[in-house]
């Protein structure tokens, strides 16, 4: 079991700033108080410095392949740089092209991030076309692959937008 401890900080949530120390087994926070002992922890001596819980970048587009284009960050570049800044998660966007099911462009930025990723991810999906397929789709990723986040366009036409007709009779009647 590895053990860090983070001693005399000034430890920010989202309520409150407090003195205390922070101990950590195996990458999880077990306690938070003044005056923790743990002879076997490696210390980190925060006195004088803030101890922020990990940042939530809840827009990013790692590789994202984008009219023409690719995005420059990769998911390991971009997650590298992420986490020397503070970040701890990424919420990338899933944005395959125009008539490709949501499953089948989830399971590519999958791939993708699977095997480079450096922080906690997750997605939210761009839904650039309706059919029933589509509608299968977002109810797998919602039941089965843990997504919760998805994105209609109102700009783009002809590459991503929804008309009207797609948006209201067939999403919101759904």
């Amino acid at each position: 079991m590895t053990k860090l401890l983070i001693r005399g900080g000034t430890v920010v949530n989202h309520d409150r700033s407090f003195e205390a120390d922070v101990l950590c087994e195996n990458g999880i926070i077990t306690e938070v108080a003044k005056g923790i002992e743990a002879p076997d922890a490696q210390i980190v001596d925060a006195t004088g410095n803030l101890v922020i819980p990990g940042g939530i970048d809840t827009h990013t587009h790692m590789q994202l392949p984008f009219m023409g284009t690719v995005a420059v960050d990769d998911f390991y570049y971009g997650t590298r740089a992420a986490v020397v800044g503070g970040t701890t998660m990424i919420l990338d966007f899933v944005l395959g092209p125009n008539g490709e099911p949501p499953l089948q462009s989830y399971t590519k930025w999958r791939s993708w991030a699977d095997e480079k990723v450096c922080c906690d991810y997750s997605f939210h999906v761009g839904i650039t076309w309706w059919s029933d397929i589509v509608a299968a789709d977002m109810e797998i990723l919602t039941k089965s692959k843990g997504i919760n986040s998805f994105k209609m366009f109102m700009a783009y036409k002809g590459v991503f937008q929804l008309d009207d007709h797609q948006v209201i009779n067939n999403i919101f009647s759904n």
